[in-house]
């Protein structure tokens, strides 16, 4: 890259990923000498930019925290990305974010190019959020933003947890990834006193604080993806029978009545959502899911049916005497 202001701002968008960049691998991106990269890394120093550099084979360049936040620079798709985030922001799991995310919003659709303001435009108009309602605790955005700082860079972070019953435990992990199911926040983590896999939901987790120390790079068991081990883990992963199910319900409604305990919630549409859910007897799971508050459809597995039946029979069998009641009047739809 013979140009050095594009060079420079190529330079710049690298440094910008939180992670360290050896003088090799910048050199290799750039086209040019690892001298050159030591020359402007120098330029942005001039220009107020704090880069610190670090000797050794870990050792490398790194764009740090300074008094004033720099210029970002985002390509087409990472532009989009943020804006459809923003929009989308107030009807999320993160609370205190909603008159912020309207300003930084403002100022990324003044400064973008056209093409982009149209591709956002058509994702907006075609994406209609549900209306807010009450639901599940949200996460604290503070909590989230160091979570996620620590994924990226493999920091260790030391944090209090309460867990379903209300105990309450100081928590060393290395953070893999932030994982959202039924509109909750998850942290999937490896639990460093445990020396094992953790899924912690992110609305109990209080008073983190980054360690400073980075630990190796992992990989989830088997090479799962996160998102699939964390609904695995959530929906009782430990069990060896696995079952799912078609709500008629909303994910927002049923997130309101089903439990960590009875498994995980993936919307289909906007009337329907499945349930994940485990354990280890076809018997007992029939039970579970014969708590549920509205109509289902059984998926799989089929060996789940006929117990499920037997539980049809004996409720229908117990009533027999009575006579039914009239369903309650559904309210009309607006």
């Amino acid at each position: 890259m013979r140009d050095p202001s594009a060079r420079l701002l190529r330079l710049l968008s690298l440094l910008q990923t939180p992670r360290e960049w050896p003088g090799a691998e910048l050199a290799g991106r750039l086209g040019v000498t690892a001298r050159t990269v030591r020359r402007d890394i120098d330029r942005l120093r001039d220009l107020g930019y704090p880069v610190r550099a670090t000797r050794g084979s870990t050792g490398g360049y790194r764009l740090t925290a300074g008094t004033a936040m720099p210029p970002l620079l985002l390509d087409d798709d990472e532009a989009t990305a943020i804006a459809i985030g923003l929009r989308t922001a107030a009807a999320g799991a993160v609370t205190g974010i909603e008159d912020a995310s309207l300003r930084a919003l403002a100022k990324l659709e003044q400064v973008l190019p056209h093409r982009l303001r149209h591709r956002v435009a058509a994702l907006s108009e075609a994406a209609v959020p549900l209306p807010p309602q009450d639901g599940p605790p949200a996460a604290d955005p503070a909590v989230l933003a160091l979570l996620a700082a620590a994924c990226v860079t493999r920091e260790k972070v030391r944090f209090a947890y309460t867990a379903a019953g209300g105990h309450r435990t100081r928590r060393l992990a290395q953070p893999h990834r932030l994982v959202t199911a039924a509109r909750r926040w998850y942290l999937v983590a490896y639990d460093e006193d445990r020396a094992d896999w953790r899924t912690f939901r992110a609305d109990r987790i209080t008073e983190p604080h980054a360690t400073g120390v980075r630990g190796p790079e992992r990989r989830l068991p088997g090479g799962a993806d996160a998102a699939a081990w964390a609904m695995d883990a959530l929906a009782g992963g430990s069990g060896t029978i696995r079952a799912r199910l078609l709500l008629h319900v909303p994910a927002e409604e049923a997130a309101e009545h089903v439990t960590a305990w009875q498994g995980v919630l993936e919307p289909v549409d906007r009337r329907t959502c499945r349930l994940h859910t485990a354990s280890d007897s076809l018997r007992f799971l029939a039970h579970r899911i014969t708590l549920l508050p509205f109509g289902y459809t059984l998926l799989d597995p089929p060996e789940l049916a006929g117990h499920l039946a037997a539980i049809a029979r004996r409720a229908a069998g117990a009533v027999r005497d009575f006579p039914p009641e009239p369903p309650a009047p559904e309210a009309p739809a607006s």
